[in-house]
């Protein structure tokens, strides 16, 4: 573990961290093998499985990045947690919480099993496809343009810039999305949706297909790790209340059917997508010994090779060694 008297917000101990960890995103890069790029959306496929890139944003103004980070890539099931800020804010966290539920559930992403099998009233969780779908049902607007932007408003708060849909992404994921399809019909039928499928589809299409970078998701879990507020300009951008639960889903529920173990092997609140994109996250903990990032963190991690629960073979292995060495687990 890193430790000692040392401040770690100085130029030399920056460039201590900065050595630590560009050792470990080129060690960890050859574990990007074990995995494949996915394949189901037809643009994915182009990536390129060696890329691994890291970046981390403390609050105390710490800069860490390494490897590929300036390869954007489309934010995919990240934007579910935007999605589930968006519409809490809009419409109130009991709102969304009665009609999509909180809890794990143990099956791929894609997957209505359990919804059928069970006789569920309403989506576990937030962050599988058909509770996502259900929430991006309720944002606002009666076009799916009115709904994307209240996604993107909040984005262009967080980032500072604006960003822009990758047009082929969206295309090749709208014209090849099956399953999400079959997703939406069923909830349709069950009464789940708020808004018209076509419309709620096309929406989710256009916020899975936002293109970002590593530093993105990094301000991004930089700000819920400071619970909703923008360091930079100490306005509160997502209220509090909101922030914590939407951390509590990112442990509970946000690396798919492997969260459990995330939850327990890294133990910090992170939420995966199928192109490779983790956001992570570490709040300010109490510690007796002088550690990096102590004062909280945001992380960005690109991998676009997965594992067989659709997240980054080489991205996970390289999260759980960082908070393992600096001690980032909440736990």
């Amino acid at each position: 573990m890193v430790q000692g008297t040392a401040n770690f917000n100085t130029e030399q101990n920056k460039e201590w961290l900065q050595e630590y960890v560009d050792d470990w995103v080129s060690f960890y890069r050859k574990h990007t093998s074990e995995g494949e790029v996915a394949s189901y959306i037809p643009l994915l496929k182009e990536a390129n499985p060696e890329h691994l890139g890291i970046a981390i944003l403390g609050k105390n103004g710490m800069e860490i990045r390494s490897g590929d980070v300036d390869i954007p890539f489309t934010i995919q099931s990240v934007s579910k947690v935007i999605s589930f800020i968006v519409a809490c804010m809009d419409r109130g966290v009991s709102y969304v919480l009665d009609r999509v539920d909180v809890e794990p559930t143990g099956e791929a992403f894609n997957s209505i099993m359990h919804l059928e099998m069970k006789k569920l009233d309403k989506p576990l969780n937030p962050f599988i496809n058909a509770g996502a779908i259900t929430v991006t049902s309720m944002l606002k607007g009666k076009t799916p343009d009115e709904k994307f932007k209240t996604i993107i408003d909040i984005l262009e708060k967080m980032l500072g810039y604006r960003p822009s849909i990758n047009t082929e992404v969206y295309e090749s994921e709208r014209d090849s999305s099956m399953r999400n399809r079959a997703i939406g019909y069923y909830l349709l039928e069950t009464g789940s949706l708020e808004s018209d499928m076509n419309m709620t589809l096309e929406t989710y299409f256009k916020q899975c297909s936002i293109e970002i970078t590593v530093d993105d998701l990094a301000r991004i879990g930089l700000i819920l790790a400071n619970d909703g507020m923008d360091l930079d300009s100490y306005e509160e951008i997502i209220p509090r209340q909101i922030a914590r639960i939407t951390k509590a889903l990112m442990l509970t529920c946000g690396m798919y059917d492997a969260s459990g173990k995330f939850a327990t092997y890294v133990g910090i609140p992170a939420k995966s997508g199928v192109s490779g994109g983790i956001i992570a996250l570490s709040p300010a903990r109490v510690r007796e010994e002088n550690l990096p990032f102590i004062d909280g963190c945001g992380i960005g991690v690109y991998g676009p090779a997965l594992d067989k629960q659709g997240n980054s073979v080489a991205g996970i292995r390289l999260l759980r060694h960082i908070a393992s060495q600096w001690d980032l687990s909440i736990f």
